[in-house]
């Protein structure tokens, strides 16, 4: 397929047309039916083998079958909206009131069919099986396991997995890959601090619950900056504490919950234990007693560099070698890592930012939005990727 290039881009305004239809309705995870259903149908338009809807809740599993000998190549785009009131002022903002696409997806869903459509329309040149995996409820890590549990890496099984995330940490027209993590892992821990509680004007009756929180806050800083190796991607943060009902009560009880962000089991380990230790011992030093409610996570999203190496030889071809950026992990988590757990593969970013146009709002933002030239470059490094694994 050496026309692929022009492929992608004769079908650019199409891509911006379709991002824009996924934005402007978005849906929570576990909810994404109006979202599958059109999946499904623009799959079967495309004319592929076989597409199974309802895989795992609300995924969607499309096939096709290539016209060469080839390996079986999984793509695998992330379909759900987050939780928030877009402040966006474009013809296309969400319908969908509370609920927004503020991390991409959009542009993930419309990246993977048209791909999809073009590997149809090309199928007598396509080397091997290809595989498209829409999963729901990414952004509550909920949705890949159910996928896998329905069997899609079997009948044929797969023998590696792509996939990408638009990025706006990097500008549009630039990818970003590397070998071994590129996500962390994230799990969460609920600390419920136990005091007695009492008037605001006799302190010395109580134990204040709500004091000692603040003293478990603040140690738990020095977890990163004093107790793990500089440049090691971890984090502890306190997203949440809640104590008290009034100025003059003191309340005999506190809650906060963490997330913990870390890229190995080891280091997974160690800052759960220490989170222990230290809101223990704080606690019992100000008389009081804690209990812990830890809820495990999402593993490390780890690519392997057999797999990230001709993602890298994909975007030369497509982009320049200039425009190919080797990339740190981030803490952020994405159950992608499911996938990748189970076979080989790739997860790689590509640049959705613009500065001069505005796209450069973060993930997760009210006011995030991509700059639509990130399509073309997405379309055609995913595929070649595909191409080029398939071959193999």
């Amino acid at each position: 397929m050496e026309n692929i290039k022009q492929l992608v881009e004769d079908r650019r305004e199409a891509m911006v047309a379709m991002r824009r239809e996924f934005h402007r309705h978005p849906e929570l995870s576990f909810e994404e039916k109006w979202t599958a259903d059109i999946i499904e149908a623009r799959l079967k338009e495309a004319g592929l083998d076989d597409v199974r809807p309802g895989v795992g809740g609300h995924g969607v599993l499309g096939t096709l079958e290539g016209g060469k000998p080839g390996r079986t190549i999984m793509v695998r785009a992330d379909i759900d909206g987050l939780p928030i009131d877009e402040q966006n002022s474009a013809n296309y903002v969400s319908q969908n009131r509370g609920v927004m696409h503020a991390c991409g997806h959009d542009g993930h869903i419309t990246i993977a069919l048209m791909l999809a459509s073009i590997f149809a329309q090309n199928r007598a040149e396509l080397p091997g099986t290809i595989k498209f995996a829409f999963q729901p409820a990414e952004e509550l890590g909920g949705g890949a396991k159910p996928m896998l549990d329905a069997g899609i890496m079997s009948g044929p099984e797969v023998d590696a997995v792509v996939g990408l995330h638009l990025w706006n940490n990097l500008p549009a027209g630039q990818i970003g890959v590397c070998n071994g993590p590129i996500f962390a892992g994230a799990d969460t821990i609920e600390i419920i601090v136990k005091g007695k509680g009492g008037h605001g004007a006799l302190p010395h009756q109580t134990v204040d619950a709500l004091l000692v929180g603040a003293e478990i806050v603040v140690a738990l800083q020095t977890i990163i900056s004093r107790e793990i190796l500089p440049g090691q991607p971890a984090v502890v943060s306190v997203g949440s504490f809640h104590s008290g009902t009034a100025s003059n009560i003191i309340n005999s009880e506190a809650k906060m919950a963490l997330s913990i962000r870390s890229t190995t089991a080891q280091a997974r380990e160690y800052l759960i234990e220490r989170v222990q230790n230290i809101a223990t011992n704080i606690a019992k030093a100000m008389r009081a007693e804690v209990e812990f409610n830890i809820k495990p996570g999402i593993p490390p999203v780890v690519n392997d560099p057999v797999i990230a190496d001709a993602v890298r030889l994909a975007g030369r071809a497509a982009i320049g070698t200039a425009n190919v950026q080797e990339v740190v992990t981030t803490t952020v988590s994405d159950d992608m890592s499911y996938f990748l757990q189970a076979k080989p593969g790739c997860y790689f970013l590509v640049g959705s930012a613009n500065v001069s146009g505005g796209e450069t709002f973060p993930h997760h933002h009210p006011r995030f939005d991509l700059d639509e030239k990130c399509l073309v470059p997405g379309v055609e490094v995913l595929g070649r990727s595909v191409l080029e694994l398939g071959q193999k």
